[in-house]
C-alpha cells in the first residue's frame, strides 16, 4: 500500500449527501503514478519511495530520462518522495499506484503551493484592522510599531509585516474522501485544497 499519490487539482463543486446536506468538494486527478525509485536504510539511510505522475508532457532532460528508464517509468515528469511507515508494504520500482487505494470516508492530508498574491500590506496579508480613516489621521493602513528602539533595538524574527503573500507550500489536514472514481482516476475530497486549478498536489494518508 502506497503512503500517498500525486495528482492535479481539477476544481471545486458541490455534492448532496443522502440526507440532503450540501458538501463543498474539490476534484483531484490523482494518478496514475509509478514507483520510480525505492530507498532503503541500507542504501540511502532511510525508508522511502519515489513516485512519478504519469502524464505525457514535455520530455525530461537526459539525467532524469536515464533515471526513469531504470524503472520503466515512461511519460513521467513530476516526481515526489514519500516516507514509508511501518506496515506500508514493500513497493518495487515499476509498480503502479492508482487512486483505488483510497476509499470513501478515508482521511487524507493534501499538500500544494498556494496562489501567489504578490507583495501585500499587513491588512491584506495578516488581517490587521488599520487605523482611523477620518480626516487628519496619518495611520490608515500602516503596520504600527515593529519593536522598541532602546531595547532590544532590533526587529524580532517573524514579526508580521508587509511582504510576499501566497506562493508557499501549504498542507490541509484531515480532509474526508467523499467519493473515488477509479475509471477516470478522480478523487473527491471535502473542502478546499491549496493552489489554482491545474496545480500539482500531494495526497497523503492522514497522520493525525
Amino acid at each position: 500500500m502506497s503512503p500517498g499519490i500525486i495528482g492535479k487539482k481539477i476544481g471545486m463543486t458541490q455534492v448532496f449527501r443522502p440526507d440532503g446536506q450540501v458538501v463543498p468538494v474539490t476534484l483531484l486527478k490523482a494518478g496514475p503514478c509509478v514507483v520510480v525509485q525505492r530507498k532503503t536504510p541500507a542504501t540511502d539511510g532511510y525508508n522511502a519511495v519515489q513516485l512519478g505522475l504519469v502524464e505525457f508532457a514535455k520530455k525530461p532532460n537526459k539525467p532524469m530520462a536515464g533515471h526513469f528508464k531504470k524503472s520503466g517509468a515512461d511519460g513521467v515528469r513530476f516526481v515526489r518522495e514519500f516516507r514509508l511507515r511501518a506496515g506500508a508494504g514493500d513497493p518495487k520500482p515499476g509498480d503502479r499506484v492508482l487512486v483505488d487505494q483510497f476509499k470513501p470516508k478515508d482521511k487524507v492530508d493534501v499538500t500544494g503551493v498556494s496562489k501567489g498574491r504578490g507583495f501585500a500590506g499587513v491588512m491584506k496579508r495578516h488581517h490587521f484592522g488599520g487605523g482611523d480613516a477620518t480626516h487628519g489621521s496619518m495611520f490608515h493602513r500602516a503596520p504600527g510599531s515593529i519593536g522598541a528602539s532602546s531595547y532590544p533595538s532590533r526587529v524580532f524574527p517573524g514579526t508580521r509585516m508587509a511582504g510576499q503573500m501566497g506562493d508557499a507550500q501549504v498542507t490541509v489536514r484531515n480532509l474526508e474522501v467523499i467519493d473515488v472514481d477509479t475509471e477516470d482516476n478522480v478523487l473527491m475530497v471535502k473542502g478546499a485544497v491549496p493552489g489554482p486549478n491545474g496545480a500539482y498536489v500531494i495526497v497523503r494518508r492522514a497522520k493525525r
